[in-house]
Order: structure tokens, then sequence, then C-alpha cells
């Protein structure tokens, strides 16, 4: 639980508090349009998601089997993670339109 908490903690404090993601820049002939980019774990929340999957499959196999449990229990992990990641829940791309 504390591992847990040691590895959220710091992605909860890293998020802006500003809401607004698009700024614009006017000059008298041109609107220029930028973009803040996106939070480290919205640029790799793939990868976050099935490392502590397969972390968790990684302890309760170790804890239930032994080694051998420890690497059936981090494939267990990593599938189940990977299905969560990949098929169940994908990233979405949102578009605006103004």
């Amino acid at each position: 639980m504390m591992t847990m908490l040691a590895v959220i903690i710091p992605f909860a404090a890293a998020t802006s508090a500003s809401a607004q993601t698009t700024r614009y820049y006017r000059t008298r002939t041109t609107v220029t349009r930028t973009y803040q980019r996106p939070s480290f774990y919205h640029r790799h929340r793939n990868l976050i998601n099935m490392g502590v999957g397969t972390g968790a499959g990684l302890l309760l196999g170790s804890l239930i089997g032994g080694r051998r449990g420890a690497g059936i229990g981090a494939l267990a992990g990593l599938a189940g993670s990977a299905l969560y990641s990949y098929k169940i829940k994908p990233k979405r791309t949102y578009y605006y339109y103004r």
C-alpha cells in the first residue's frame, strides 16, 4: 500500500493548475495557436499501466507460489494490464474544433 502511494503521489502533484491548454497569440495579420505538452502519465499511460500490473502480479505470485509463482504471476499481470490498456480502455484522442 505504501509503495502504491509512493508511486501515485508524484503523478498527482505534477498536474498543472492551469485548465487552459490552448493559447492564442495575435499579431496584426496572423493568429498563432500553441498547445501545452501532455503530462508524463498521458504520454506513457500504456507502459505505466502495464508496469504496475506486472509488478502487482509478480508480488502476488511470489507470495503465493515462490519463484515459479512469481514468473507466472508476472505474466498474468502483464496480460491483464495489456488487455485493460489496449482493449478495455484504450487511449482516446480528443480533437477540439473552434
